[in-house]
């Protein structure tokens, strides 16, 4: 069906397929190395679905349509209700997807781990009202990014999302990002994302008057508060008729059940990377302290991440003590909520 593709893949791939250790990509050396049958079954009969990119510097969800088979620098989520693209497009989320995700490269972008960002994170329980503004909101913010780069096809994402952070801090724009800001009317997108954030801020049930911080030891708690539910058979699903009866769950049981959010884990429950810059172990440490029931010392917070050093993470808590953001007691810390 299609020779020109299939000259180049034997080619290119075939030669080096030839001499693989593994039996199954030496004989089908025209397929993928793997079959991503997990993904493949969530992203099923689905006409559009959630992406965004793992390693990207700004934190944006995108619809994709149904046809697209996605690479493995994305990060996908097998949804089609733009409520949900809105929830993850809002501060909140990517607020705690920084917090919590990985880092990367010389320029220590943010990484996007689906099991460390997207399972713990605990979704609001809205009502039918607040689902439906956040949907709007959520398929507005999708067409708006869209229809700008259809206008304009040298518009990218990240230039939109450079500019938009300028705004949020009034710093100067230069000239290539006024032209990206005429090009993406990314005071419109300022906007949307403005109403956005008010209208998942309503969902929470919180105070717009939260700070950055407030709002994620709010996560946190949260969290907790999902995964001891989750103990006593509360699971609050995002997709019940596709992720219940994989999971055994009788129907009868599902429409039991609570549909709001996925299965909460502990957000401390593993290893995180030991940032490289002074606030983001700040930060790091903040969380990790949030999330313990007791106090910790500086020895048991360093073995929550990979590469830290239980000198430098006692100086970290003992200026988070002088900052009044924990409370030192006989070695041990504890956050002040």
């Amino acid at each position: 069906m299609f020779p020109a593709v299939y000259q180049w893949v034997h080619e290119r791939v075939k030669p080096e397929r030839d001499v693989n250790n593994e039996a199954y990509r030496r004989i089908h050396w025209w397929l993928f190395g793997r079959k991503n049958t997990e993904l493949r079954a969530a992203l099923d009969g689905l006409p559009r679905y959630i992406s965004t990119v793992e390693t990207s510097k700004h934190r944006y969800f995108v619809f994709l349509n149904g046809s697209i088979l996605p690479d493995n620098m994305l990060v996908n989520i097998g949804l089609d209700d733009a409520m949900f693209l809105g929830v993850l497009s809002s501060r909140f989320h990517v607020m705690w997807a920084t917090a919590i995700g990985g880092r990367l490269g010389v320029g220590n972008d943010p990484r996007y781990n689906k099991t460390r960002c997207f399972d713990p994170f605990p979704f609001p329980a809205c009502t039918d009202e607040q689902k439906q503004r956040i949907r709007d909101l959520g398929e507005q913010l999708d067409k708006h990014r869209k229809e700008r780069q259809a206008l304009h096809p040298d518009l990218t994402m990240t230039g939109m999302y450079n500019v938009l952070e300028k705004l949020k801090t009034g710093a100067p724009l230069t000239a290539k990002e006024k032209d990206s800001h005429e090009k993406g009317l990314v005071s419109v997108l300022k906007q949307i994302h403005d109403d956005l954030d008010a209208a998942v801020f309503a969902a929470y049930g919180w105070p717009p008057t939260l700070t950055d911080e407030e709002i994620l030891e709010r996560l946190v708690a949260l969290n907790k508060e999902r995964a001891e539910e989750e103990r006593r058979g509360l699971i609050r699903w995002l997709r019940p008729e596709f992720q219940a009866p994989r999971a055994g769950v009788p129907k009868e049981k599902q429409e039991e059940m609570e549909i709001a959010e996925p299965a909460a884990k502990p957000a401390a429950a593993k290893k995180h990377p030991w940032p490289k810059a002074l606030p983001e172990q700040v930060q790091a440490v903040r969380a990790e302290l949030a999330a313990r029931a007791a106090p910790a010392d500086a020895a048991t917070i360093a073995r929550a991440f990979k590469g830290a050093r239980s000198e430098r993470v006692e100086d970290v808590l003992q200026t988070l003590a002088a900052l009044g953001q924990a409370h030192a007691s006989d070695g041990r810390f504890v956050a002040v909520r």
